[in-house]
């Protein structure tokens, strides 16, 4: 009996489309949970993802050739902003989108 992992995928809602259907495409079947990113505060999807071991260099393949990472902008408040109208928010960029992957053992696996 081979190894089975739980990958744990939280993609950009930008990118989740794109993946889940590559990911059908290649076999993959998963459970979707929509999310909320914890700096912008945008829309994730995480995916619940049964591989075995054997599995996982495709599984990583088609996530990355369909998650980009992209530059977005926004503005940053300072913390200590004093009265309002005392501040210009600065404009920065800061990477988003992209792909971040948790592999975990599995202990058991059932299917009934």
């Amino acid at each position: 009996m081979s190894a089975v992992k739980l990958v744990v995928c939280v993609v950009h809602n930008r990118d989740k489309g794109k993946v889940m259907d590559e990911l059908v495409k290649a076999g993959f079947k998963f459970t979707v949970i929509a999310s909320t990113g914890g700096f912008l505060r945008e829309g994730n999807t995480t995916l619940l993802i049964g591989a075995d071991v054997s599995e996982l260099p495709l599984l990583k393949e088609v996530v990355s050739a369909n998650c980009q990472t992209r530059e977005q902008v926004v503005n940053v408040v300072p913390f200590e902003a004093g009265a309002p109208g005392a501040f210009i928010p600065s404009p920065i960029k800061v990477p988003v989108g992209g792909a971040t992957l948790f592999v975990m053992n599995v202990e058991e696996f059932a299917k009934f």
